[in-house]
């Protein structure tokens, strides 16, 4: 197959489904200690993403457990920049002593949505990451603060959401509103071809935007995620599109 598409999903976070998912997707990005995941985890889930040829990214977040990096969390400058900065090295580190390599940075949560909309987060992440002086991509949301302020500075791979509904602003839906969430493998494969094909996102509203992502997210604690991911293999294979890597 010529065409291709490249799939992410966030994983190493604790779910029942990692070994079923991995084969499946292009990249992995493998919480490394803020919202989820620590040393044991974190080498597990590299070992697996090795044993896939699966792209290995660190997936870093606010310090916050309890709310799994869901919540934004009100932070010094210097404290969250040390905070990232351990994280990602953290992830690094394991994937190099496993014999891999760092291949991507994807924010998680609350820090990915704060960075898509608000300039002093943003920069300072960016300082951060650029402080780390690592050959990586940075996974950025679409028509966001970090990805205007990140140009140049890292390749960047633009994200789209496979199972994610989209606001008419390029923001998602809250996750506590009833329809954050596309489960249906029939609608979250409409919703990726629509964006893959056409370029276009549909919104809540019925308005379409335009969207060029390079990298498709499915959530890895979506329900029936490793059904959602077979089927979509199974559909665009019938259109001459192979999943990267797969």
């Amino acid at each position: 197959m010529e065409k291709t598409i490249h799939i992410n999903c966030d994983l190493g976070e604790g779910g029942q489904f990692d070994e079923k998912l991995m084969p499946l997707v292009s990249a992995c990005n493998i919480a490394c200690g803020g919202h989820a995941g620590n040393l044991e985890s974190m080498h597990r889930t590299v070992r697996l993403a090795m044993e896939h040829d699966v792209e290995i990214g660190a997936h870093p977040s606010y310090p916050d457990r309890e709310n799994f990096g869901r919540k934004h969390v009100e932070m010094d400058e210097e404290d969250l920049r040390l905070s990232i900065e351990g994280q990602v090295l953290s992830l690094k580190q394991i994937a190099e002593s496993e014999g891999g390599k760092l291949s991507h940075v994807k924010l998680h949560g609350a820090l990915y949505n704060d960075a898509a909309k608000d300039e002093r987060i943003a920069e300072n992440i960016i300082k951060c990451l650029e402080d780390l002086d690592a050959d990586f991509k940075l996974f950025v949301p679409l028509n966001s603060k970090i990805s205007e302020l990140a140009y140049g500075k890292f390749d960047l791979y633009f994200e789209a959401f496979a199972d994610r509904n989209y606001n008419p602003d390029f923001s998602l839906v809250s996750r506590q509103e009833n329809n954050a969430l596309i489960t249906e493998k029939e609608a979250v494969f409409e919703h990726v071809f629509r964006m893959y094909n056409d370029k276009k996102i549909r919104t809540i509203s019925g308005a379409e935007i335009e969207a060029k992502a390079d990298t498709f997210c499915l959530h890895s604690d979506t329900p029936s995620s490793a059904e959602i991911l077979h089927y979509l293999h199974k559909k665009f294979a019938e259109k001459g599109i192979g999943v990267k890597n797969s």
